[in-house]
């Protein structure tokens, strides 16, 4: 039987890795590597537990560190065990330091790279993960992409692996686990990225939001990062704060929310899943076909104005979302069998 190696850090990848999981289980050995990116037990352990994921053979537990150092740390750990499982291929999800370390190593001892969820661009360079999507991509051996955007940046990357067009495996999740409630009137927000917890980025943020709880209720999902800052910066936050929440009860919040703030790129497409309109706290995306259908919009993160502005425009609009941009929910099945296929 062939063997894979899984690597995992993040809590998009736990999501995405699912439902793949469950299926190349009954197909191939597969071994989870849990590098401890982001380690806390509300934004980890929760969803191995509701996503019915097995438990990782491997936990580095590396993490709150800057990128070199946890990048480095991690790849030493993980060459340790492909060297002593010796695997047929390593399988990578998305664009954390966490992938980018597996695909690095694995490479490097001539071991075949699966990359899902490439093709992704912000086409900004200062953004960490966007330095590991190009990488990751260029030395990867079978790609799966989830939009005609995406394949066309691989193609002017010109990248030389096998291209799959998988849609997006986020989706079946959504469709597995989809919880029909009444909606609301809250707004969802979530903020987690490092440019936006700067004490001046995150102090707008926060006066803007501020703001808006004061016509719709903000509902806010605290990060730890996050939370962390604000105590550190003594920001003074207007609305209530509540803690992480597992995948199944953000589904509800999705579902029953009025409209969704964020800097997430995992929410912006479930945001999209849900019918609700985005307003994405950056200046550019790596979803821009978000952007360019019309239901979500970029309100940057340094300009309280621009912010509330973005609010307004869509807080009342009503979109039609019947078109079907990341693939019809069959991705985890299009990917799973495309890897039996590619390791025979």
């Amino acid at each position: 039987m062939k063997k894979i190696i899984t690597i995992l850090g993040a809590r998009p990848q736990f999501i995405k890795a699912a439902a793949i999981s469950r299926l190349l289980r009954k197909r191939v050995n597969e071994i989870i590597i849990h590098t401890g990116q982001h380690y806390d037990w509300n934004m980890t352990d929760i969803f191995f537990e509701e996503m019915n994921i097995p438990k990782p053979d491997y936990f580095l537990n590396i993490n709150k560190l800057f990128h070199g150092a946890m990048t480095g740390r991690m790849m030493e750990g993980i060459e340790t065990i492909l060297l002593k499982e010796l695997p047929d291929a390593v399988l990578v999800y998305g664009d954390t330091n966490s992938t980018l370390a597996g695909a690095l190593v694995a490479k490097k001892l001539k071991i075949k790279v699966i990359h899902v969820e490439s093709g992704m661009r912000s086409f900004n360079m200062n953004m960490p993960e966007e330095i590991n999507r190009i990488l990751v991509d260029k030395i990867s051996d079978l790609l799966f992409y989830t939009s005609n955007n995406s394949i066309l940046n691989l193609l002017r990357e010109n990248n030389k692996g096998e291209f799959v067009n998988s849609g997006d495996v986020m989706y079946d999740s959504i469709i597995d686990n989809l919880e029909f409630i009444k909606n609301s009137n809250y707004v969802l927000c979530t903020i987690h990225r490092e440019e936006n917890t700067n004490k001046e980025n995150l102090t707008i943020l926060i006066s803007a939001l501020n703001k808006i709880h004061k016509e719709s209720p903000v509902v806010f999902p605290m990060h730890p990062r996050t939370k962390q800052c604000i105590d550190k910066y003594k920001i003074q936050v207007n609305f209530p704060l509540i803690d992480p929440v597992g995948y199944k009860e953000m589904n509800k919040l999705l579902k029953n929310c009025r409209l969704v703030i964020t800097d997430s790129g995992g929410l912006q497409k479930e945001s999209y899943y849900f019918n609700k309109y985005c307003l994405i706290l950056r200046n550019e995306t790596e979803w821009v076909e978000l952007i360019e259908l019309g239901c979500g919009i970029l309100a940057g993160n340094d300009d309280e104005k621009r912010i509330i502005k973005a609010f307004n425009k869509i807080k009342n609009k009503v979109f039609d979302f019947r078109t079907n941009i990341y693939g019809n929910g069959k991705a985890s099945q299009i990917i799973s069998d495309n890897i039996i296929k590619y390791l025979k």
